[in-house]
C-alpha cells in the first residue's frame, strides 16, 4: 500500500503518453483511412483527442502534486517535474486555446466542410499549429518515460566532484 502513490504515477505516464502515441499516431490515421467521410472522422478525431486533453490533465496534475509530495520544492529542479508541466501547458493550450478556434472555424464555414470553404487556410494554418504542438507534446512524452525509470536522487545524493589536485592547507 505504501508504494501505491508511486505505482498511480507511473500508471499515469503510461496512460497519457500511451494515449498521446496511440491516438495521434495510429487511431487517427486509421479513421481518416478507413471512414468514407473526412468530416465524419474529423468530428471522432476531435472528440477523441478532447478525451485525452482531459486525462492528460488529470494525470499531469496528479503527478506535479505526486513530485512535490515526494521531494518537495526540489522537484521543481527535476526534469521530469518541468517536462511534466510543458506538457500540461501544452495540452492546455491545445484544449482550450487552440481547439476553440478550429471549433469556431467550423461552425462559421456551415453548411460546408470547414475544408471547402473559405476558412480552410485559416483552418489549415491553426491545425497544423495544433499538430505541431502535439508532437513537440508527444516527444516531451518520451523523455518524460525515460526520466521516469531512473530514481530522483535528493540533492545530498548527487555526484560530488572532487578536485584531487587540491592542495591541503
Amino acid at each position: 500500500m505504501r508504494d501505491l502513490p508511486r505505482h498511480l504515477a507511473a500508471l499515469s505516464i503510461t496512460l497519457w503518453v500511451g494515449g498521446m502515441w496511440m491516438l495521434g499516431y495510429v487511431v487517427v490515421p486509421v479513421l481518416f483511412k478507413v471512414l468514407p467521410d473526412r468530416q465524419l472522422a474529423g468530428m471522432v478525431a476531435g472528440h477523441l483527442f478532447t478525451l485525452l486533453a482531459y486525462i492528460g490533465i488529470a494525470c499531469a496534475l496528479y503527478l506535479l502534486i505526486y513530485q512535490l509530495q515526494q521531494s518537495g520544492r526540489t522537484a521543481l529542479r527535476y526534469n521530469a517535474f518541468r517536462i511534466t508541466a510543458a506538457m500540461l501547458l501544452l495540452v492546455l493550450v491545445g484544449q482550450f486555446v487552440l481547439q476553440p478556434i478550429l471549433a469556431d472555424l467550423k461552425l462559421q464555414a456551415l453548411p460546408l466542410d470547414v475544408m471547402k470553404s473559405v476558412f480552410a487556410p485559416q483552418f489549415k494554418t491553426w491545425h497544423a499549429v495544433s499538430s505541431i504542438l502535439y508532437l513537440i507534446q508527444s516527444l516531451l512524452g518520451i523523455a518524460l518515460v525515460l526520466y521516469s525509470t531512473k530514481p530522483m536522487a535528493s540533492p545530498t545524493q548527487l555526484p560530488v566532484h572532487i578536485d584531487a589536485t587540491a592542495t591541503r592547507g
